[in-house]
C-alpha cells in the first residue's frame, strides 16, 4: 500500500471519529449538563459530610451511589482484581529483572 493511502486512510478515519465525538457531545448537550452536576454533587458532599476516607472508627468511606445501589461486592471484586493484577506485575518484573540497561532500544 502506498504511503499517501495510508495517511488519507488515518486522517479520513481521524476526521470520521472527530465528527462522531462532536455529534455526541451535541446530542447529549454537551458539558453544561455534567458540570452542573457534578458543582451539585461536590457542594453537596462538602454540606453532608467531610473528613478522612480510611476513618478507623467507620471504615472505608465508598461513593454513596455505589453504596446504596447495592454495588458493593462489584466494588470489592473490582478492588480485589486490581490488587491482585498490582502484586502480579511486581512479581513479574521482580522475577524477570525488567529491563537492563543493554536491553533497552533507542
Amino acid at each position: 500500500m502506498q504511503r499517501w493511502k495510508q495517511y488519507g486512510g488515518l486522517v479520513g478515519l481521524f476526521a470520521a471519529f472527530l465528527a462522531a465525538g462532536y455529534w455526541g457531545f451535541t446530542a447529549t448537550g454537551g458539558a453544561l449538563p455534567w458540570a452542573k452536576r457534578s458543582a451539585k454533587a461536590l457542594q453537596r458532599g462538602v454540606q453532608e459530610s467531610g473528613g478522612a476516607l480510611v476513618d478507623l472508627g467507620r471504615g472505608i468511606v465508598v461513593a454513596g451511589p455505589i453504596r446504596k445501589g447495592g454495588l458493593m461486592l462489584e466494588f470489592g471484586g473490582l478492588v480485589l482484581l486490581m490488587v491482585v493484577l498490582g502484586v502480579g506485575v511486581y512479581v513479574y518484573v521482580d522475577r524477570y529483572g525488567g529491563f537492563e540497561d543493554g536491553e533497552r532500544s533507542a
